[in-house]
Protein backbone atom coordinates (compact mmCIF):
# COMPACT_ATOMS: atom_id res chain seq x y z
CA UNK A 1 0.00 0.00 0.00
CA UNK A 2 1.16 3.55 -0.86
CA UNK A 3 1.51 5.74 2.28
CA UNK A 4 -0.95 8.62 2.48
CA UNK A 5 0.27 11.91 3.64
CA UNK A 6 -1.77 13.26 6.42
CA UNK A 7 -2.32 17.40 5.70
CA UNK A 8 -1.02 19.83 8.26
CA UNK A 9 -3.30 20.66 10.91
CA UNK A 10 -1.68 24.12 11.24
CA UNK A 11 -0.83 24.95 7.80
CA UNK A 12 2.21 27.70 7.52
CA UNK A 13 1.06 30.63 5.30
CA UNK A 14 3.73 32.29 3.30
CA UNK A 15 5.25 35.43 5.31
CA UNK A 16 3.94 39.12 3.39
CA UNK A 17 4.80 40.53 6.20
CA UNK A 18 8.48 41.91 4.54
CA UNK A 19 6.70 45.47 3.20
CA UNK A 20 7.39 44.60 -0.23
CA UNK A 21 5.97 43.34 -3.53
CA UNK A 22 7.72 40.72 -4.76
CA UNK A 23 7.45 39.81 -8.45
CA UNK A 24 8.94 37.33 -10.87
CA UNK A 25 9.29 37.62 -14.82
CA UNK A 26 8.95 34.44 -17.33
CA UNK A 27 10.66 36.14 -20.59
CA UNK A 28 9.64 34.73 -23.43
CA UNK A 29 10.38 36.18 -27.09
CA UNK A 30 6.37 36.67 -27.19
CA UNK A 31 5.28 38.29 -23.99
CA UNK A 32 6.64 38.81 -20.55
CA UNK A 33 4.27 36.62 -17.80
CA UNK A 34 4.29 39.20 -14.61
CA UNK A 35 3.60 36.95 -11.04
CA UNK A 36 3.57 38.96 -8.00
CA UNK A 37 2.71 38.72 -4.43
CA UNK A 38 1.73 42.05 -2.49
CA UNK A 39 0.99 42.97 1.09
CA UNK A 40 -2.09 42.54 2.29
CA UNK A 41 -3.32 40.61 -0.55
CA UNK A 42 -3.28 37.21 1.40
CA UNK A 43 -1.05 34.29 -0.71
CA UNK A 44 -3.26 34.73 -3.57
CA UNK A 45 -0.63 35.72 -6.52
CA UNK A 46 -1.58 37.81 -9.38
CA UNK A 47 -0.35 37.36 -12.80
CA UNK A 48 -0.38 39.99 -16.19
CA UNK A 49 1.11 39.50 -18.85
CA UNK A 50 2.82 42.02 -21.19
CA UNK A 51 4.08 41.91 -25.34
CA UNK A 52 8.41 40.78 -24.51
CA UNK A 53 10.39 43.62 -24.86
CA UNK A 54 7.88 46.34 -23.72
CA UNK A 55 9.75 47.74 -20.73
CA UNK A 56 7.50 50.47 -20.84
CA UNK A 57 4.57 48.30 -19.91
CA UNK A 58 6.20 46.36 -17.58
CA UNK A 59 6.93 49.35 -15.34
CA UNK A 60 3.79 50.88 -15.84
CA UNK A 61 2.80 46.88 -14.15
CA UNK A 62 5.23 47.99 -11.29
CA UNK A 63 3.83 51.31 -10.81
CA UNK A 64 0.03 49.87 -10.99
CA UNK A 65 0.91 47.20 -8.42
CA UNK A 66 2.16 49.81 -5.87
CA UNK A 67 -0.66 52.14 -6.15
CA UNK A 68 -3.09 48.99 -5.11
CA UNK A 69 -1.30 48.46 -1.95
CA UNK A 70 -0.95 51.77 -1.03
CA UNK A 71 -4.83 52.06 -2.03
CA UNK A 72 -5.52 49.45 0.59
CA UNK A 73 -2.55 50.23 3.32
CA UNK A 74 -1.55 53.36 2.64
CA UNK A 75 1.84 52.31 2.39
CA UNK A 76 4.54 52.99 0.25
CA UNK A 77 6.16 49.91 -0.31
CA UNK A 78 9.27 48.88 -3.00
CA UNK A 79 8.93 46.40 -5.57
CA UNK A 80 11.34 43.18 -5.47
CA UNK A 81 11.79 41.50 -9.34
CA UNK A 82 13.57 38.58 -10.19
CA UNK A 83 14.11 36.62 -12.98
CA UNK A 84 16.16 33.72 -14.50
CA UNK A 85 19.47 33.86 -16.33
CA UNK A 86 18.89 32.70 -19.65
CA UNK A 87 18.61 34.34 -23.49
CA UNK A 88 17.46 37.85 -22.37
CA UNK A 89 20.92 38.78 -20.66
CA UNK A 90 21.49 41.25 -18.41
CA UNK A 91 19.64 44.29 -19.67
CA UNK A 92 16.17 43.88 -17.85
CA UNK A 93 18.29 43.64 -15.08
CA UNK A 94 20.20 47.26 -15.58
CA UNK A 95 17.01 48.49 -17.02
CA UNK A 96 14.85 47.76 -13.51
CA UNK A 97 18.16 48.92 -11.72
CA UNK A 98 18.14 52.18 -13.06
CA UNK A 99 14.26 52.63 -12.26
CA UNK A 100 14.68 52.21 -8.55
CA UNK A 101 13.81 48.68 -8.80
CA UNK A 102 15.61 46.06 -6.19
CA UNK A 103 16.23 43.01 -8.94
CA UNK A 104 17.84 39.77 -8.87
CA UNK A 105 18.98 37.11 -11.51
CA UNK A 106 18.94 34.03 -10.39
CA UNK A 107 20.34 30.48 -11.26
CA UNK A 108 17.64 28.51 -12.61
CA UNK A 109 19.45 25.07 -11.65
CA UNK A 110 19.67 26.45 -8.30
CA UNK A 111 15.57 26.26 -7.65
CA UNK A 112 14.33 22.88 -5.62
CA UNK A 113 11.52 21.24 -8.43
CA UNK A 114 9.80 18.27 -7.40
CA UNK A 115 11.54 14.77 -7.75
CA UNK A 116 8.23 13.43 -9.66
CA UNK A 117 8.92 11.13 -13.04
CA UNK A 118 6.34 13.72 -14.46
CA UNK A 119 6.23 17.16 -13.38
CA UNK A 120 4.11 19.62 -14.76
CA UNK A 121 5.92 22.69 -15.97
CA UNK A 122 4.67 25.67 -17.27
CA UNK A 123 4.93 29.61 -17.45
CA UNK A 124 2.34 29.98 -14.27
CA UNK A 125 3.77 27.30 -12.48
CA UNK A 126 7.73 28.55 -12.98
CA UNK A 127 6.66 32.58 -12.27
CA UNK A 128 5.25 30.87 -8.88
CA UNK A 129 8.32 28.98 -8.07
CA UNK A 130 10.28 32.22 -8.49
CA UNK A 131 8.38 34.22 -5.70
CA UNK A 132 8.52 31.42 -3.46
CA UNK A 133 12.42 31.50 -4.19
CA UNK A 134 12.65 35.15 -4.17
CA UNK A 135 10.68 35.25 -0.71
CA UNK A 136 13.19 32.64 0.81
CA UNK A 137 16.05 34.32 -0.33
CA UNK A 138 14.84 37.66 0.90
CA UNK A 139 14.21 36.17 4.53
CA UNK A 140 17.18 34.90 4.72
CA UNK A 141 17.15 31.11 4.24
CA UNK A 142 20.47 29.34 3.39
CA UNK A 143 21.08 28.13 -0.34
CA UNK A 144 17.26 28.86 -1.54
CA UNK A 145 19.05 29.81 -4.73
CA UNK A 146 21.68 31.06 -6.08
CA UNK A 147 21.90 34.58 -7.66
CA UNK A 148 23.79 35.68 -10.22
CA UNK A 149 25.90 38.77 -9.89
CA UNK A 150 26.08 40.28 -13.69
CA UNK A 151 28.92 41.51 -15.15
CA UNK A 152 29.25 45.24 -15.56
CA UNK A 153 29.10 46.29 -19.81
CA UNK A 154 32.58 47.05 -20.12
CA UNK A 155 33.35 43.00 -18.72
CA UNK A 156 30.74 41.67 -20.66
CA UNK A 157 31.76 43.42 -23.97
CA UNK A 158 35.44 42.56 -23.75
CA UNK A 159 35.18 38.71 -22.89
CA UNK A 160 33.41 38.82 -26.57
CA UNK A 161 36.70 39.18 -28.15
CA UNK A 162 37.99 35.32 -27.15
CA UNK A 163 34.66 33.99 -27.46
CA UNK A 164 34.61 34.37 -31.20
CA UNK A 165 38.04 33.58 -31.50
CA UNK A 166 36.96 30.15 -29.99
CA UNK A 167 34.02 30.13 -32.56
CA UNK A 168 35.97 31.03 -35.13
CA UNK A 169 38.38 28.73 -34.53
CA UNK A 170 35.63 25.77 -34.37
CA UNK A 171 34.35 27.05 -37.79
CA UNK A 172 38.04 26.81 -39.05
CA UNK A 173 38.58 23.20 -38.02
CA UNK A 174 35.18 22.16 -39.85
CA UNK A 175 36.18 23.50 -43.15
CA UNK A 176 39.82 21.93 -42.58
CA UNK A 177 38.74 18.74 -42.14
CA UNK A 178 35.80 18.47 -44.94
CA UNK A 179 38.28 19.70 -47.41
CA UNK A 180 41.04 17.40 -46.28
CA UNK A 181 37.75 14.21 -46.34
CA UNK A 182 37.15 15.32 -49.71
CA UNK A 183 40.35 14.73 -51.21
CA UNK A 184 41.13 11.52 -48.87
CA UNK A 185 38.18 10.12 -51.08
CA UNK A 186 40.05 10.69 -54.10
CA UNK A 187 43.46 8.97 -52.70
CA UNK A 188 44.99 12.51 -51.58
CA UNK A 189 46.01 12.21 -48.24
CA UNK A 190 49.42 14.87 -47.93
CA UNK A 191 47.61 18.17 -48.88
CA UNK A 192 47.41 20.87 -45.87
CA UNK A 193 44.81 23.53 -46.78
CA UNK A 194 46.34 25.87 -43.83
CA UNK A 195 49.77 26.22 -45.76
CA UNK A 196 50.29 29.80 -48.09
CA UNK A 197 50.68 27.31 -51.21
CA UNK A 198 47.42 25.97 -51.04
CA UNK A 199 45.98 26.76 -54.06
CA UNK A 200 48.81 26.75 -56.01
CA UNK A 201 49.31 22.70 -54.83
CA UNK A 202 45.50 22.03 -55.61
CA UNK A 203 46.24 22.90 -58.67
CA UNK A 204 48.69 19.94 -59.42
CA UNK A 205 47.05 17.57 -57.24
CA UNK A 206 45.93 14.28 -58.83
CA UNK A 207 43.90 11.36 -58.09
CA UNK A 208 45.28 8.04 -56.39
CA UNK A 209 44.60 6.59 -59.40
CA UNK A 210 46.45 8.62 -61.64
CA UNK A 211 43.58 10.93 -62.77
CA UNK A 212 43.10 15.01 -62.72
CA UNK A 213 41.14 16.10 -59.81
CA UNK A 214 37.29 16.08 -60.90
CA UNK A 215 35.53 19.39 -61.86
CA UNK A 216 32.94 20.15 -59.36
CA UNK A 217 35.13 18.22 -56.56
CA UNK A 218 37.89 20.91 -57.78
CA UNK A 219 35.03 23.85 -57.65
CA UNK A 220 33.48 23.03 -54.30
CA UNK A 221 37.26 22.55 -52.65
CA UNK A 222 37.88 25.83 -54.42
CA UNK A 223 34.89 27.54 -52.52
CA UNK A 224 35.71 26.01 -49.36
CA UNK A 225 39.10 27.17 -49.36
CA UNK A 226 37.69 30.79 -50.04
CA UNK A 227 35.15 30.58 -46.89
CA UNK A 228 38.49 29.27 -44.78
CA UNK A 229 40.33 32.25 -45.92
CA UNK A 230 37.94 34.57 -45.09
CA UNK A 231 38.02 32.89 -41.25
CA UNK A 232 41.86 32.99 -41.27
CA UNK A 233 41.73 37.23 -41.92
CA UNK A 234 38.64 37.17 -39.38
CA UNK A 235 40.74 35.21 -36.79
CA UNK A 236 43.84 37.52 -36.99
CA UNK A 237 41.66 40.58 -36.83
CA UNK A 238 39.97 39.39 -33.28
CA UNK A 239 43.30 38.48 -31.91
CA UNK A 240 44.56 41.75 -33.21
CA UNK A 241 41.45 43.32 -31.20
CA UNK A 242 42.76 40.74 -28.18
CA UNK A 243 46.57 41.96 -28.32
CA UNK A 244 45.77 45.58 -28.03
CA UNK A 245 43.40 45.05 -25.17
CA UNK A 246 46.25 43.39 -23.42
CA UNK A 247 48.64 45.74 -24.39
CA UNK A 248 46.37 48.68 -23.32
CA UNK A 249 46.23 46.54 -19.61
CA UNK A 250 49.85 46.37 -19.49
CA UNK A 251 50.28 50.08 -20.26
CA UNK A 252 47.87 51.34 -17.81
CA UNK A 253 50.38 53.41 -15.18
CA UNK A 254 48.42 52.30 -11.77
CA UNK A 255 50.40 51.09 -8.72
CA UNK A 256 49.19 47.29 -9.17
CA UNK A 257 49.49 45.66 -11.80
CA UNK A 258 47.02 44.52 -14.32
CA UNK A 259 45.79 40.56 -14.16
CA UNK A 260 46.86 40.18 -17.82
CA UNK A 261 50.49 41.46 -17.59
CA UNK A 262 50.92 39.75 -14.30
CA UNK A 263 49.67 36.61 -16.13
CA UNK A 264 51.55 37.09 -18.72
CA UNK A 265 54.78 37.31 -17.03
CA UNK A 266 54.49 33.35 -16.22
CA UNK A 267 55.92 31.09 -18.32
CA UNK A 268 53.73 28.69 -20.26
CA UNK A 269 50.95 31.21 -20.52
CA UNK A 270 50.05 33.39 -23.70
CA UNK A 271 47.93 36.17 -25.14
CA UNK A 272 45.05 33.83 -25.71
CA UNK A 273 45.40 32.13 -21.73
CA UNK A 274 45.61 35.44 -19.75
CA UNK A 275 43.21 37.34 -21.91
CA UNK A 276 40.44 33.46 -21.24
CA UNK A 277 41.36 34.16 -17.36
CA UNK A 278 41.07 37.51 -17.31
CA UNK A 279 37.70 37.58 -18.87
CA UNK A 280 35.86 35.00 -17.66
CA UNK A 281 37.45 34.31 -14.16
CA UNK A 282 39.84 37.39 -12.59
CA UNK A 283 37.34 40.16 -13.53
CA UNK A 284 34.80 39.03 -10.30
CA UNK A 285 35.72 39.59 -6.76
CA UNK A 286 35.84 35.93 -4.50
CA UNK A 287 36.27 35.62 -0.76
CA UNK A 288 37.69 32.07 -1.11
CA UNK A 289 39.48 29.55 -3.39
CA UNK A 290 36.23 27.52 -2.66
CA UNK A 291 34.34 30.35 -4.50
CA UNK A 292 37.04 30.35 -7.16
CA UNK A 293 37.02 26.42 -8.13
CA UNK A 294 32.79 26.12 -7.84
CA UNK A 295 32.64 29.32 -10.39
CA UNK A 296 34.92 27.42 -12.69
CA UNK A 297 32.69 23.82 -11.66
CA UNK A 298 35.69 22.44 -10.23
CA UNK A 299 34.15 21.87 -7.30
CA UNK A 300 34.42 18.34 -5.48
CA UNK A 301 30.44 16.48 -5.85
CA UNK A 302 30.23 14.57 -2.46
CA UNK A 303 27.92 11.79 -2.20
CA UNK A 304 27.15 10.41 1.35
CA UNK A 305 24.18 8.68 2.55
CA UNK A 306 24.30 6.28 5.55
CA UNK A 307 27.38 4.18 5.10
CA UNK A 308 28.07 5.10 1.33
CA UNK A 309 30.57 7.70 0.94
CA UNK A 310 32.50 8.45 -2.34
CA UNK A 311 32.90 11.30 -4.62
CA UNK A 312 31.03 11.69 -7.86
CA UNK A 313 33.98 14.20 -9.43
CA UNK A 314 33.59 17.47 -10.33
CA UNK A 315 30.90 19.25 -10.31
CA UNK A 316 31.00 21.12 -14.08
CA UNK A 317 28.40 23.75 -13.00
CA UNK A 318 30.12 26.68 -13.77
CA UNK A 319 31.52 28.55 -16.29
CA UNK A 320 32.29 26.04 -19.24
CA UNK A 321 35.08 28.09 -21.30
CA UNK A 322 36.70 28.78 -17.93
CA UNK A 323 36.81 24.74 -17.02
CA UNK A 324 38.05 23.79 -20.41
CA UNK A 325 41.25 26.19 -20.51
CA UNK A 326 42.15 25.57 -17.01
CA UNK A 327 42.62 21.68 -18.15
CA UNK A 328 44.20 22.92 -21.01
CA UNK A 329 46.62 25.06 -19.73
CA UNK A 330 47.47 22.16 -16.74
CA UNK A 331 48.77 20.33 -19.51
CA UNK A 332 50.86 22.88 -20.63
CA UNK A 333 52.06 24.01 -17.50
CA UNK A 334 53.67 20.42 -16.75
CA UNK A 335 55.52 21.11 -19.93
CA UNK A 336 56.41 24.62 -19.71
CA UNK A 337 56.67 24.56 -15.38
CA UNK A 338 58.12 20.95 -14.81
CA UNK A 339 59.70 22.10 -11.30
CA UNK A 340 57.12 23.57 -10.08
CA UNK A 341 55.29 22.12 -6.61
CA UNK A 342 52.02 21.72 -8.32
CA UNK A 343 53.95 19.51 -11.17
CA UNK A 344 55.63 17.65 -8.76
CA UNK A 345 52.05 16.67 -6.85
CA UNK A 346 50.58 15.81 -9.87
CA UNK A 347 53.73 13.61 -10.99
CA UNK A 348 53.54 11.70 -7.11
CA UNK A 349 50.17 11.71 -7.49
CA UNK A 350 50.15 9.53 -10.73
CA UNK A 351 52.78 7.24 -9.60
CA UNK A 352 50.75 6.72 -6.33
CA UNK A 353 48.74 5.00 -8.57
CA UNK A 354 50.84 3.11 -10.82
CA UNK A 355 50.32 5.47 -14.02
CA UNK A 356 46.88 5.32 -13.64
CA UNK A 357 44.49 7.77 -13.63
CA UNK A 358 45.87 11.06 -15.03
CA UNK A 359 42.80 12.82 -16.61
CA UNK A 360 41.46 12.87 -12.91
CA UNK A 361 44.66 13.78 -12.06
CA UNK A 362 44.73 16.71 -14.22
CA UNK A 363 41.63 18.33 -13.41
CA UNK A 364 42.38 18.22 -9.40
CA UNK A 365 45.68 19.93 -11.18
CA UNK A 366 43.73 22.23 -13.04
CA UNK A 367 42.02 23.14 -9.20
CA UNK A 368 44.96 23.94 -7.45
CA UNK A 369 46.26 25.75 -10.71
CA UNK A 370 43.29 28.02 -10.94
CA UNK A 371 43.40 29.04 -7.28
CA UNK A 372 47.25 29.54 -7.14
CA UNK A 373 46.78 31.89 -10.11
CA UNK A 374 43.73 33.64 -8.31
CA UNK A 375 46.12 33.98 -5.59
CA UNK A 376 48.86 35.19 -7.92
CA UNK A 377 46.85 37.95 -9.60
CA UNK A 378 44.82 39.08 -6.43
CA UNK A 379 47.36 38.79 -3.78
CA UNK A 380 50.80 38.52 -5.08
CA UNK A 381 51.32 35.47 -3.98
CA UNK A 382 53.97 33.68 -6.33
CA UNK A 383 53.47 30.18 -7.04
CA UNK A 384 56.05 27.83 -5.76
CA UNK A 385 58.65 27.14 -7.96
CA UNK A 386 57.35 28.94 -10.97
CA UNK A 387 59.67 29.77 -13.84
CA UNK A 388 58.85 33.71 -14.65
CA UNK A 389 59.43 34.58 -18.53
CA UNK A 390 62.14 37.35 -17.86
CA UNK A 391 64.32 34.41 -16.54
Amino acid sequence: MKAVIAPSETPTAIRTDLAAIFVSLELSRSTWLITSLSPGNGEKMSKHSVVGGDVTALLHRFAQLQEKVRSRTDDEVPVVSIQEAGLDGFWIDRVLKANGIESYVVDPASIATSRRRRQAKTDRLDGEALVRALLGFKRGEPRVCAMVRPPDPGNEDRRRICRERKVLIAERVEHVNRIKGLLFAQGVRDYEPLHQGRRKRLEDLHTGDGRPLPLHLKAQIIRELDRLELLLVQIAAVESERDALLAAQKDTVVETPAPAAMLLDIKGIGPEFAAILCTEGFFRHFDNRRQVASYAGLAPTPWQSGTIDHDQGVSKVGNPRLRTTMIQLSWLWLRHQPQSALSFWFKERVWSNGGRMKKSAIVALARKLLVALWKYVAMGVVIEGAVMKSV
